[in-house]
């Protein structure tokens, strides 16, 4: 019994080793950090609250964030900031979500925009930390790259406006794609260029060139594109793709189940995003997703699922089919309705429709210990108010009250979909 204990023990103590080593890589900051780091210095930043679950989920991963970049050399320095304390700090980084990630480097600040996992996270730190602009000076290297990211642009030629344009692109949009410069001499000797200086952008196993006459402003042209044009979705990236114009083809799968008929509904909207890219794809993304929690607040109720549905990210809106839809078909025919305007439009940001959707989110009212506290005497008609579902699956943790709600109480209420999420504490 003894040994039996001994050795229940010494598991434990294994347990705790990664998070105790983790937690030496990890500095606590303060209301100081900014006057006495060294601008030079590139920071991995956390903000979070003690009540928050996200970021105690988050917490774990963090350490392992430290312990793995320390043991790479990384000239990265990761810290964390408890926001309800230091107060100062966060206003100075205009923290508005928990947990709130950020990189600080030349004192300029980017915010982390993708899921809560230790890939995502490691590969925005490799992004960020190195050159806007990195160059590839081998087949090799470029080879290299285009193997380990699903989308890359590639500026090609001498010194001219069009780098200046890229460059200029790279610092907004970095936190989300690799931008790369090469020689014509390395790309593959399919690449057809006509004329230099040229940007292209790989994705899906090919590439397009951007032409400023037909394609517009170089930064809003990647926005467009810098998504694969089908792949699994989740509610951070969806969330995030309302910035590139396009209209989205969804697949809603249920989640670790896939029977027949979910695989035909993915199958069949990858096959019109393969063979059917040249006709819609300027239009459209494609994808799937196995979790329909995002879509469940877009609609206000809960989706069917397996289902094919189009989302309208830039305003909240979305598209059903008017019929059932089996052959492939029937799905050009609904996208075609889709653009024509002869399919309904539901949903949207009209002030009807947020009306609706306050109304909803009231009715969706959840009180649980990490959200809710005891409340203070000084607050006693806080309890006439109603506090709506906190948070959408997949989205950048809860957002919070709106400003004419009353200042008190640890309370979060979901703002319409389309709208940048804030945080009250």
């Amino acid at each position: 019994m003894a040994a039996q204990r001994s050795s229940v023990l010494l598991a434990g103590l294994l347990l705790l080793v990664p998070v105790l080593l983790g937690s030496a890589f990890v500095e606590e900051l303060d209301d100081t950090f900014m006057e006495t780091t060294d601008p030079e210095e590139i920071w991995l930043i956390q903000f979070y609250a003690p009540w928050c679950s996200f970021c105690k989920q988050l917490d774990p991963v963090w350490h392992q964030i430290g312990s793995e970049l320390r043991s790479l050399g990384s000239p990265v320095r990761v810290g964390k900031s408890d926001a309800t304390v230091n107060t100062g700090l966060a206003k100075e980084f205009k923290i508005r979500n928990y947990p709130a990630i950020l990189m600080l480097k030349n004192n300029v600040k980017f915010n982390y925009p993708g899921s809560r996992t230790k890939e995502s996270i490691m590969d925005f730190i490799d992004r960020v930390s190195g050159p806007l602009v990195r160059s590839l000076s081998s087949t090799r290297l470029f080879q290299h790259a285009i193997s380990h990211h699903d989308v890359l642009v590639v500026y090609v030629g001498a010194t001219s406006e069009l780098k200046g344009n890229l460059t200029a692109a790279a610092e907004e949009l970095i936190v989300h794609t690799y931008f790369f410069s090469a020689s014509r001499e390395i790309l593959p000797q399919e690449v057809t260029l006509t004329s230099l200086p040229a940007v292209l952008l790989f994705k899906d196993g090919t590439y397009f060139i951007y032409d400023e006459e037909q394609d517009g402003d170089l930064k809003s042209w990647i926005k467009r594109e810098r998504f694969p044009n089908f792949f699994l979705i989740d509610g951070y990236t969806l969330y995030a793709m309302g910035e590139s114009g396009k209209l989205v083809l969804l697949a809603l799968l249920e989640e670790r189940h896939l029977c027949e008929e979910n695989l035909r509904y993915k199958h069949l909207v990858e096959k019109v995003a393969t063979e059917h890219k040249d006709t819609y794809g300027r239009k459209f993304y494609f994808g799937f997703m196995e979790d329909s929690g995002y879509i469940d607040g877009l609609i206000m109720g809960e989706a069917l699922v397996p289902s094919l549905m189009v989302v309208n990210l830039s305003n909240d809106g979305y598209f059903l089919p008017p019929a059932p839809i089996e052959t492939e078909l029937q799905l050009l025919d609904f996208l075609d309705g889709v653009l024509d305007g002869s399919v309904e439009a539901l949903g949207g940001n009209c002030f009807t429709q947020r009306v609706r959707r306050f109304l909803y989110e009231t009715r969706m009212t959840l009180m649980v210990s990490d959200i809710i506290n005891p409340l203070p005497a000084s607050c006693p008609s806080l309890c006439s108010w109603p506090v709506s579902l906190a948070g959408v699956q997949g989205c950048p943790g809860a957002w919070l009250l709106p400003d004419w709600l009353p200042a008190c109480g640890r309370l979060r209420l979901l703002l319409p979909l389309h709208q940048e999420p804030t945080w009250f504490c």
